[in-house]
């Protein structure tokens, strides 16, 4: 009966860490380019107290075993990398993946981060930068004397820009989107970037467009993935796990009480 009490209470505490997703997720609704996590469980442990195949008689075997669970553990916190719906925003700088695929800027110290937030920014020696101020790579720098209201974007990331009053756009840079074995496998490090891991594998590079790559929309930016309504519905299934695992403490706590009782 005791083991029912702990049993009980690892379903409580996986429920908690589901709530907590769910609320991350709903808290994250209307961030760029933010996708979505979803908890997965696994049972723990069992005790056999009578194991199957064991002898019955001299002839037979016993065809179904006794085995007594331990209750249930979070396994993963999966990040859902849907396509999320494109707003259009009339903002020149602003860029949205449609596909696979993953800006790359370069952190404070060096190394590289990756992100699907492409609310992009023209910092004061005119580089293209994320809202930190990271620098979009390969880097993207408009020239002095550009009109930024003549900046284009194509799909396959050509970047192109009028410079000086000339009529003639001039071609400034390349975009590049990178793409992973394993995108799962990444780490969220905060700011709408995310990190290699070993489970993630390396980037690979490639024009937008082009081998799988997805396309770049100028003047589009992604938004969060995140569905409110199935979001609701997960919190109701929680919280009604939750309430169950709680009866079940109670129930035991109840039986106990009445096996202490048997003596007055």
């Amino acid at each position: 009966m005791v083991r029912s009490l702990w049993t009980a209470a690892t379903g409580m505490n996986g429920q908690q860490a589901n709530i907590d997703a769910i609320s991350n997720n709903l808290s994250n609704v209307n961030t760029t380019g933010f996708k979505q996590q979803r908890v997965e469980f696994e049972d723990l442990l069992y005790q056999n107290v009578k194991s199957a195949g064991t002898p019955a008689t001299e002839d037979t075997v016993t065809p179904v075993g006794i085995q007594q669970g331990s209750g249930a553990k979070v396994a993963a916190t999966q990040r859902i990398f849907s396509q999320g719906s494109l707003q259009n925003t009339g903002v020149d700088t602003d860029l949205a993946i449609v596909g696979d695929g993953f800006f790359r800027v370069q952190q404070y110290d060096g190394s590289y981060a990756y992100t699907r937030d492409g609310s992009f920014k023209v910092d004061m020696t005119g580089q293209l930068v994320n809202s930190n101020g990271l620098r979009i790579m390969p880097e993207i720098i408009l020239p002095e004397g550009y009109d930024i209201h003549s900046l284009a974007i194509s799909d396959d990331g050509r970047v192109s820009v009028k410079v000086n009053g000339n009529s003639t756009p001039t071609v400034v840079g390349q975009m590049e989107l990178y793409r992973f074995p394993n995108a799962v496998g990444l780490k969220a490090g905060g700011d709408n970037l995310y990190t290699v891991t070993n489970a993630s594998g390396n980037p690979v590079p490639g024009r937008p467009g082009y081998d799988g790559m997805g396309a770049v929309k100028h003047k589009f930016v992604e938004l969060s993935n995140v569905s409110v309504v199935n979001e609701m519905v997960q919190m109701i299934v929680a919280q009604r796990a939750y309430e169950f695992n709680s009866k079940a403490i109670q129930t035991s706590d109840t039986m106990l009480s009445t096996a202490v009782n048997l003596k007055r």
